[in-house]
Parts: C-alpha cells; structure tokens; sequence
C-alpha cells in the first residue's frame, strides 16, 4: 500500500515532461480563505519554510507540492550522482535539474516565479509551479496549494478577483479523483466556513473531504474547540483535525518547524488531552498519507483504463500525422496515386469514405443528368415564347407575293428550329452543373480520403491547381459538342422520322373526319360530288396519295363551303373564295382605320405604308385550321426532339468530361507534379505539422509508459 503514492509520483513526473494535464491524477487539494493558515499547514508537513509568507493574498499561483520520502540508501546515491551534501532538496519542473539544498532559495524561486507569471499587481495565474521536496521527514503526498478565498479586491487587483479566485479552486477540486483539504480558523464560526461550502458544492456527500481546524491557541479566552473537533457542529465524514500553526512573531524570529510541532503537541496535552492522539501536525499527515493510499487504490483500475484509452487515440493521431518523409519521390508518387484513385472512387461511388449528409460525386452527377436536367427539360413548353399571330406571320411570310393554297412546309421549319433552339441554354446548363461537382470532389477528397495531403500544403495547392486546370480543358470541348448536338438537331428537320409520320397520320385522320362532319351539315339540295372539287372545278385525281390529299384537306378541304357564297362572289372556284374571304378579313378588322386613310379623298396621294396593321383581329376559318395544323407539328416534332437531346446531352458529358477526366487524371497529375525540382518543394510539411507530430509522439510515450507502471502496480497484485 504504500507504494502506491510514489507510483502516483511518478506518473506525475511522466505527464509533467509533456505538460499535461488529460489525466486526473490523485492528490490532495488545500482550500481556505485567505490568511486561513493554508500555508503553514502544508509548510508543517514539509518541516521547512518554503513558502512566501506575509499580508494579503500570498499565494497566487497553484503550487503542486510533492512530497518524496527517502531513505538513507537512496539520499547517499543522489548525493554522489550529483555532487550535493544533505539529507533534503527540492527540485522545480522549470528549471529542469537544478536540485536546491537551501530551502530559503527554494522559497526565493517560489516567489520569483510567481512575479513571472502573475506580475506584481496581486493578480493570479492558473499555471501551476510544480516543486518536488525528497527528505526522510516526510510522508509521500502529492499536495496542492491554491490562494485564498477573498471577497474585496485590494490595491490594483482585478475587479473579477473573487470570481478568478472561484473557478481556480473548483477547476481544481473539481477533480473526481482529488481530497479536498478544507483548512477552517477556530477564531472563525465554523458554520461561515467558506472552504467547506465551496467543498460541498463538488462533494455534497463528503466522501472526500477532511477539514482542518487551525490557530487552536488563538480562540478567545473561555472558548475551545471540543464540539467543533468531535463534529457536533458540522460532521465531516473524513473527520476534523485541529493544528496549532506558528505565529507570525515565531515566523519572524526563525522559530523552527520541529519546535513548533513540539509546542502543539504540549498545547494539545494540556488543552485537549482526550483529543490529543487525533490533533496536531503529525496525525494529520498519517492521516492524510492513508486516505491519500486507499484514494489512490479506488482509483487506480479507472485511471489505468484512462490511459489506455488516450494511448490509443494518441496513436491513431500520430498515425494520421505521418512519419517524416525520407523517399520523396516515392512518396509524391503514393500521394498522387492515392488522390487519383480516391477522385475516381468517389464518381464510381466505390470510395472509402461515403458522405451521408447530401449527394456526392457520382450520385449528384446522376441527380443532376435525371433529375435536374430531365426536369428541366419536361418543363419546356413545346409552344412557349409562340403565339397564334406569330404562326399566322410565318405562314404568310412563307408564301410570298402568291397566296397559299397548301400549309407552306418552310413556316413548320423555320418554327419548329426556333423552339428547338430553345433546348440548348439547359443543356448547357446541365455541362455547368456536372464541372461544378467535380470541382468539389476535389475538396471532398482532400478532407475525407487523403489527409495525408494536409501534412503537404503546397502538394494540396498543386494538385487542385492541376486537376482544376484539366476541368477547366474539357469544359469548352464539351459544350462545344453540346452545341453541336443541337445543331445536328437544327440541320435537318426529318419530316420522316416514323414517329413524326406515325403523329402526322393521326392528325390528318382526325382533319378528315372533321372534313365529313362538315358535309353531313350542307344542305341536301347541293350536290355532294360539287363540294369536292379541286382548283379549276376538277375533282381530286383518285391516283393522288392519301398525304396529298390529307394535305389538301389541310389547307381547306378544297375550298369547299357554302354554296351561296361561292355563288356571291361570281365565280365557283377558289379565287371568289379568296375574294370573299378578303372581304371579310376586312370587315372583321378589331382596330378601326384612320377615316383619312381609309378613304382618302379625291386628288391626295396615298401612302400604304402608312396604313396600320392591326395588332389582333379574328381569325377566319382556314387561318384557325392552318395554325393548328402548324402548332401540331411543332409540338409533336419538338417532343421528338427533347426525348433525343435528353438521352445524348448526358452521354456527351460523360464521353467528354467525366470518363476523360477520369482516364487522364494519373497522367496528368505525375506529368505535371511528378519532377525532380519539385519534389523538395512539394513534400514540405506545414509549419506546425512537425511539432504536432512531436507532441503527440511525447505524449504517447508518456501514456505508454505510465501504462507500464501501472502494469508493474497489478504484476504485484498490489490491488
């Protein structure tokens, strides 16, 4: 059992080389308000005056105190190893190996320090001054003393002092695996005690608290501290122990520890007998020293798993750092191909590490070609952008000076080209969309899949700058297709293509059967053979193909109509219609001429351009059927048409970005990087890559070696 506090030393000795403080190591930790006594007691347990003593807050830094015995054996080795003459010396962490035999330096060092770090303002520092006290005197205790509880700010001090003084003291007792040394004045009431307020606050239940009762000898006359020793007052479960410190006359005239001990044991015979073998400097050390043991026995098996615990996430951060490049070239290579490989395995969908919080790569490159880009397309409109006046204009303007007997094919072409112009900006758009996410697979590869590539900034730099170079290669050629795709489309309008002939035949089946319903309604006195003559009063040919006469019926079912009003306009055949039908146009006009252009006057000349054209009016029967027919075969053209720029957009990103990027990423990378003169410059680590990697390498070694010491504690079945 007592091996176990030096084991704990020892620990501390080996996370103290690293500077840290990941792991909660037992000790025991000294709470009081200020001026309390706090440092008398624990320079009562040393036997020496180390440390700084006056008025107002003297303590202002955390001092971990450890104290080492040793015997004859071993003080007769460190003397020889370094040369010194003494049964006791200290030795700080700062100042690494210097071993002080003088205590009065020791206490010189303590304040200096402490200058160093708090200034002279009386303001406070949470970095703790470790010092390491070996003599035969003492008992193996790890102790922690910490400044004094206080309310007002003094002189300069901060403002936040008590609230400073607070959150060091809980940061400290906090500790699961800490006592707490709750130091109390008998000249105070014990129910104002702000040390064990504080103390119940992180150990409501007690079980690692002792409370210290000091300046027994400075109670008012006709007091004492029975009831408040026995526990009457406030019980503390680790129990209380009462002292008698040196005054601050014995302070002054160099009264020496061991006579003070020997006066607090009188005055405890003589004021406490039946008390006195539980009181006083030296029971409280056995005490400390025994619950400080079994503290450390409870703890030991969760510390241990701690350890193991850090070690092996140590090792996988170290792993993750890399170990110091010595084959460059072999390394660049490894790198570049590791990048290479994972870019590809992230389109494939085959990577290692799979994103999960949104589509990546592969996926969002489907999303985008489906989802996106079909959408998009679907929600083109076939007419949109076209309006009835505009089919009318182009059917005109198609025919030139002659009017038009037939649907004039060159008006379907020049529209049904203008909407299928109309495919090309999203499927442009589409191309944009797949170079965006292959640039952010770049970035995905570089945060998920090749870390190794933080360690080496500029390699990183370099290999973005190459594969973005590449991309941003392929981006014109593959628009360049994607503009030819719907050129190919814009070439040549296939009126033959069997979808289209299969749409045409069915529309003309239904124009033909409008065109019968159209003669079941004349009267039943006109001939029907009449009403199916062709131009020139000559019937259709019964040779002529059905098209023609479908086209036929397109154009007007032969002119036919009325009877009377063939007859009111002279003449059966198609140009009294056209007459007719001129007349009419003119007489439905919806905008009224101006009367001075319309019927301009004798001897004034007139100017038809200056007639207005109306802006809309009704449309007669034949221009209603020659637009439908029109806007029919745009649509079912145009479908045909996005069903094929649907289908091949995709396939032309993937030829001409993706796979090629994919097939000529590793050579262009060690085309690019993969040189002499660059492999000193890209393989330089980041600034603060080594010493990270140093850092966790010590700090693994710590844990590994504490882990051995606590392994050597179980070998001797010591718990």
């Amino acid at each position: 059992m007592e091996a176990l506090i030096p084991v704990i030393n020892k620990l501390q000795d080996v996370f103290n080389t690293v500077g840290a403080d990941i792991i909660q190591l037992p000790q025991i930790v000294v709470v009081g308000t200020q001026s309390s006594g706090k440092s008398s007691v624990l320079e009562s347990l040393v036997g020496r005056d180390i440390l700084p003593r006056g008025t107002g807050i003297v303590t202002r830094r955390p001092l971990i105190l450890q104290l080492v015995h040793i015997d004859q054996e071993d003080r007769r080795k460190t003397n020889e190893e370094n040369g010194i003459d003494g049964e006791e010396w200290g030795k700080f962490l700062h100042t690494k190996n210097k071993i002080y035999t003088d205590f009065e330096e020791i206490r010189q060092e303590i304040e200096a320090e402490t200058e160093r770090m708090s200034g002279n303002n009386k303001g406070i520092s949470d970095e703790p001054i470790h010092l390491k006290i070996f003599s035969p005197h003492v008992v193996n205790l790890t102790l922690v003393d910490l400044p004094g509880i206080t309310k007002v700010p003094v002189g300069d001090q901060p403002r936040d002092i008590e609230i400073q003084i607070r959150e060091l003291i809980l940061k400290y007792i906090s500790n699961p695996n800490s006592i707490i040394l709750a130091v109390t004045a008998a000249n105070t009431d014990m129910a104002t005690s702000e040390s064990l307020k504080v103390a119940r606050e992180v150990d409501p239940d007690g079980r690692r608290t002792l409370a210290v009762v000091t300046k027994l000898d400075l109670m008012d006359a006709g007091t004492d501290a029975m009831d408040v020793l026995m526990g009457r007052v406030i019980p503390v479960k680790l129990g209380i122990i009462g002292v008698v410190n040196r005054s601050q006359l014995d302070i002054n005239q160099k009264k020496l520890v061991a006579d003070s001990i020997r006066d607090e044991c009188a005055f405890l015979q003589k004021r406490y007998p039946s008390l006195a073998n539980r009181n006083g400097t030296k029971y409280l050390a056995k005490t400390l020293n025994r619950l400080l043991m079994h503290h450390i026995r409870d703890c030991l098996p969760e510390l241990k798993t701690r350890i193991n615990v850090l070690a092996a996430q140590y090792q996988s951060l170290l792993s993750s750092y890399g170990e110091p490049v010595e084959d460059k070239s072999s390394t660049l290579l490894q790198l570049i191909t590791k990048f290479a490989t994972e870019y590809c395995n992230t389109i494939e969908g085959t990577a290692k590490y799979i994103e999960t919080a949104e589509l990546c790569g592969g996926a969002r490159i489907c999303y985008i070609f489906h989802e996106t880009f079909g959408r998009t397309l679907e929600s083109v409109d076939p007419l949109g952008g076209l309006t009835t006046i505009d089919v009318l204009t182009a059917i005109r303007n198609a025919t030139g000076p002659r009017p038009a007997l037939f649907v004039p094919e060159v008006s379907f072409e020049l529209l049904v080209k203008r909407q299928v112009k109309r495919l090309e900006e999203p499927s442009l758009r589409c191309v944009e969309l797949v170079h965006e996410e292959m640039q952010r697979i770049i970035q995905h590869c570089s945060n998920y899949s090749t870390q190794e590539l933080l360690r080496f900034p500029k390699l990183h730099d370099a290999i973005v700058e190459v594969v973005t170079s590449l991309l941003r290669k392929r981006l014109p050629v593959t628009n360049d297709m994607v503009h030819n795709l719907v050129a190919i489309e814009l070439a040549y309008i296939n009126t033959k293509h069997p979808d289209f002939a299969d749409a045409c035949g069915l529309m003309n089946n239904n124009i033909e059967e409008q065109r019968r319903n159209r003669m079941r309604d004349l009267p039943s006195a006109v001939p029907r053979d009449k009403s199916l003559k062709g131009p020139g009063g000559q019937s259709p040919s019964p040779t002529e193909p059905p098209a023609l006469q479908g086209e036929v019926a397109a154009a007007g079912g032969s002119q036919s109509g009325p009877v009377s009003e063939q007859m009111d306009s002279g003449t059966g055949t198609w140009r009294g219609m056209l007459k007719k039908g001129e007349e009419s146009a003119v007489s439905d006009r919806a905008v009224p001429q101006n009367p001075l252009t319309a019927s301009p006057q004798k001897g004034h000349a007139v100017n038809l351009l200056d007639v207005p054209v109306p802006v809309s009016r009704k449309l007669s029967s034949r221009e209603q059927r020659d637009c439908e027919v029109i806007e029919r075969l745009i649509k079912s053209y145009f479908l045909i048409v996005r069903k094929n720029i649907q289908d091949s957009v995709p396939k032309a990103v993937m030829h001409f970005l993706v796979n090629h990027v994919k097939e000529s990423l590793q050579s262009e990378l060690v085309g690019q990087l993969y040189k002499t003169a660059l492999l000193s410059d890209l393989l330089t680590e980041s600034e603060d890559m080594a010493q990270r990697r140093n850092e966790a390498a010590d700090m693994l070694k710590a844990l590994q070696k504490a882990s051995q010491v606590i392994a050597e504690i179980r070998e001797t079945h010591m718990w």
